[in-house]
């Protein structure tokens, strides 16, 4: 008999304290939270990076908001109870089966949980992990509705290759744009300096891809930012924390200063869900080795939380 595709978390913690659910055929729910740790390394010395302790940490900081009463008590950014008159059916998957030496398997067993998750009605919520992790995550929609991505990031991610490794975590988007149920891109954050050379950029834009550097959010707004994204879509939702900036979220491993705050990605997810259909989304990128507090893990669960009251909301 095969393994499952899921085991339970380390710690055993899950996100927001819901039920643990680890065999995917008998997954019944709206929302399913899954952790997949590892991505694909560019050397033997990411191959357990600082970001595969990232699930766990996200979920430890989630009961900050995760008990019973805290889930009945008036939400302010949302005008009642987080989960609203109808609130949707939570669990979380677990984590990815994965052997750090096993690259080749850990994606596709990534691609497999997801797609198990997608089949049973549910939407994903993936906890990275870095910035290869949203490459089988991307891979799992193929032959759905088609999508528009929304990346939030400091960085492009338009690299075709990194060391002769072609979905390692600077090439997540320059992947998707491969995929054809993925019809446009909306790349939100940029700014500084990164592994995007001019052709890359050049490469993004005459892919059809919409760029939004930070400082145009800072100057126009979230509503303004809402209206970048086609509307009436499907989105999937990809998000690296450098996209924040610094002092939003520290627990990155490039920071770059200029970067987005709480309210305006929060106010963006929420315009999404009003404004078509959330068909998923991942958290990247955060180490919590070099984090301040746990801020950043703390912004992750207050961002997901959110995202599952507006999903609610539109149910």
């Amino acid at each position: 008999m095969a393994q499952p595709l899921t085991q339970a978390p380390a710690g055993g913690q899950t996100f927001l304290n819901m039920p643990l659910v680890t065999d995917l055929e008998a997954l019944d729910a709206d929302i399913a939270v899954l952790g997949i740790p590892y991505g694909v390394p560019y050397d033997m010395e990411g191959v357990t990076g600082g970001s595969s302790a990232a699930p766990g940490a996200i979920r430890t900081r989630s009961l900050a908001f995760g008990t019973g009463r805290f889930l009945e008590h008036y939400d302010f950014d949302h005008g009642g109870p987080l989960l609203g008159k109808r609130p949707p059916r939570i669990v979380d998957c677990g984590d990815v089966r994965a052997d750090p030496l096993d690259i080749p398997g850990n994606a596709s067993r990534a691609t497999s949980a997801v797609r198990a998750i997608l089949e049973r009605g549910a939407m994903p919520i993936v906890l990275g992990g870095d910035d290869s992790i949203p490459i089988p995550f991307f891979r799992a929609y193929e032959g759905r509705d088609p999508l528009v991505l929304v990346q939030i990031d400091a960085h492009l991610d338009f690299r075709d290759e990194v060391n002769g490794v072609r979905e390692g975590y600077s090439s997540p988007i320059r992947r998707a744009s491969e995929m054809p149920w993925i019809e446009s891109i909306v790349q939100i954050g940029m700014r500084g300096v990164g592994s995007a050379r001019p052709a890359e950029v050049e490469a993004a834009l005459a892919n059809g891809n919409r760029i939004v550097p930070a400082r145009d959010v800072h100057a126009h707004g979230i509503d303004w930012l809402v209206e970048q994204v086609p509307a009436d879509a499907h989105y999937l939702v990809t998000i690296d924390f450098d996209g924040f900036d610094p002092s939003v979220a520290p627990g990155v491993g490039a920071p770059v200063p200029g970067g987005l705050l709480f309210h305006q990605v929060a106010g963006l997810l929420q315009g999404l869900a009003a404004r078509g259909r959330v068909a998923g989304i991942d958290l990247v990128e955060y180490v919590p080795d070099q984090d301040v507090n746990d801020l950043t893990a703390l912004v992750g669960a207050r961002l997901l939380t959110n995202l599952i009251g507006a999903v609610a909301r539109q149910q």
